[in-house]
């Protein structure tokens, strides 16, 4: 499996990005998908995840409301529209599935593959 991130940039405070990860190797609409972020210093931390069909998502209290999950599954990529982006929004942005469970929630213990990262700076 393979997890292929971009998109990411450099964007003023109050911007919008959106961040896309193409994903192949095996059946994508089987899995679910996350997004996790890592700032310097800081531990990954978990932002969004979405089931198999995008019917459910979840997110993190700290992006709920401005950011928004979403796949297309006759491309295999998922997606991350950020909207009202501030600085602490910025990170090393990862797109994440789960090694054999096709569910997957908040912790990176539940995904095996992640991809390479996008990095995202939010400027004040």
């Amino acid at each position: 499996v393979q997890l292929q991130a971009s998109g990411g940039g450099l964007v003023q405070a109050g911007g919008s990005l959106r961040v896309s990860c193409a994903a192949s190797g095996r059946r994508f609409s089987s899995y679910y998908m996350g997004w996790f972020r890592q700032a310097p210093g800081k531990e990954r931390e978990f932002v969004a995840t979405i089931s198999w069909s995008g019917g459910r998502t979840y997110y993190a209290d700290s992006v709920k409301g401005r950011f928004t999950i979403s796949r297309d599954n006759t491309k295999n990529t998922v997606y991350l529209q950020m909207n009202n982006l501030k600085p602490e929004d910025t990170a090393v942005y990862y797109c994440a599935t789960p090694l054999n469970t096709a569910v997957a929630g908040s912790s990176p213990d539940d995904y095996g593959y992640w991809g390479q990262g996008t990095q995202v700076t939010v400027s004040s």
